[in-house]
């Protein structure tokens, strides 16, 4: 797909990970839809940062766990840019979920991660759907991470719903083939959280092959990729830098 002139949408758009994708896709050409729940300074100064790239950039509150909200959110987008090309589901509560569970405060935790994970990517994917096939042309990108292939302690709700978003990745590409195509891209160790010591750090970046943290323009250019390759869908690219494979060492050739 050509991105020049297209609309994209980035749920979590104005931070992060999310923030490296929407001004991507800016400089590609595409105009921006950034949703945001919380972010409200942060959307402002994205939406400049892609404006300033020549696009129309979009800032649109939505809490994705909720129907109505992607409902109104797309209907929104289509009145004033005419519907979504590009869908990339990336907002992503990080949230400890202790197992067992021991109190409610904590299954409003498992409850909120897996809204978003989950419902609020099918809710999104749901609503944009429709104009895409009728234009007969649209991408869906998903942000997974590497706890698809291993379990992190304490983030129990987190696992289950990017597992979950993994299978929707693949059902969806099955259900909406052959005008939209759906995939994933998995990140490792890409953009450390401010609370991480340096040795820490360091600590995290000597688990993949390259012995370094990525950056989250390296998640943004494996986006790029699957949503103008239009002969992909129903797979997950990891950029992790080697990291599932490092456990072999340098002493596993036989």
């Amino acid at each position: 797909m050509e991105l020049t002139g297209k609309t994209a949408l980035i749920t979590g758009g104005a931070v992060r990970v999310g923030k490296a994708i929407t001004l991507a896709l800016a400089r590609a050409g595409a105009n921006v839809v950034i949703n945001y729940f919380s972010s409200q300074e942060e959307v402002v100064k994205t939406a400049h940062e892609a404006e300033a790239l020549g696009v129309r950039a979009l800032p649109l509150r939505a809490d994705i766990a909720d129907r109505a909200q992607v409902e109104q959110m797309v209907r929104e987008v289509e009145r004033q840019l005419g519907g979504v090309d590009v869908l990339v589901n990336s907002a992503s509560p990080f949230l400890k979920t202790p197992f067992p569970v021991q109190n409610e405060a904590d299954w409003e935790r498992w409850k909120r991660v897996l809204d978003v994970l989950i419902y609020g990517a099918a809710y999104c994917a749901s609503a944009v759907a429709p104009g895409m096939l009728a234009r007969g042309q649209g991408a869906i990108v998903n942000i997974l991470d590497l706890v698809i292939y291993e379990p992190w302690r304490d983030f129990t709700a987190h696992a289950v719903g990017k597992a979950g978003l993994l299978a929707l990745t693949r059902q969806l590409a099955l259900e909406l083939a052959p005008a939209v195509r759906v995939n994933a891209v998995a990140p490792g160790a890409v953009l450390p959280p401010e609370y991480l010591s340096e040795e820490r750090r360091t600590a995290i970046a000597r688990r993949n092959l390259m012995g370094r943290w990525g950056n989250p323009e390296d998640v943004a250019g494996a986006v790029l990729f699957l949503a103008r390759s239009d002969f992909i869908t129903g797979e997950v690219l990891v950029v992790d830098g080697g990291e599932r494979w490092n456990h072999l060492g340098k002493d596993s050739a036989v």
